[in-house]
């Protein structure tokens, strides 16, 4: 029997982000996910530095994970996923059928294996939510740089959901790594 799971993955470049906005260069949700997985990494080594317990390479893998349901249901905008709790809770059901979709598309036992990377554990969840947002503050950070104000209010909107959520190695991130996409080739 064939499996469509890793075909379906592969789809990932195709599912444009930021589809509301004009962007000087579009990103597509496999590069987002990689991002995301980089960034994932350097919160949790940020997290043992400070004493924390986060194993980096767990950290990695839910975020390779954490938007693969998108390739089913498409990468619906921040501000209609979360208008209000009702469609925040219908698009919950909806991810977590396309979770499920996607999950059957694998051989039962890699499928078992494969299940727990799609939902971080509540030790992971904020790293991964930080990791994320921080992937599309960077976004944002070079749009404003290429000169593009259509990011403006989303850079706001970020960096204050941001700080909010109070995660010391994402403050940590944002004054150690940030900074420097907003930089050009020659200054890196």
């Amino acid at each position: 029997m064939l499996n469509t799971f890793y075909a379906l993955l592969g789809r990932m470049k195709y599912i444009d982000r930021w589809c509301l906005m004009r962007s000087s260069r579009p990103e597509n949700l496999c590069e987002h996910t990689l991002e995301t997985a980089y960034i994932a990494h350097a919160l949790a080594l940020l997290n043992r530095e400070r004493g924390g317990t986060l194993e980096p390479e767990k950290a990695v893998l839910y975020a390779l994970y954490h938007d693969c349901t998108e390739i089913l249901t498409g990468d619906l905008p921040t501000p209609v996923k979360y208008k209000n709790e009702s469609i925040k809770t219908a698009y919950k059901a909806v991810e977590k059928e396309a979770q499920t979709a996607l999950l059957s598309r694998l051989p039962v036992p890699m499928a078992q294996e494969m299940a727990p990377w799609f939902t971080p554990t509540e030790e992971y969840k904020p790293y991964i939510k930080a990791a994320d947002k921080l992937s599309a503050l960077i976004k944002c950070t070079e749009e404003r740089r290429a000169g593009n104000h259509e990011f403006d209010r989303a850079y706001d909107t970020l960096l204050q959901a941001i700080h909010e959520m109070e995660l010391p190695e994402a403050e940590q991130f944002m004054m150690q790594f940030l900074p420097p996409f907003g930089m050009t080739l020659d200054d890196l």
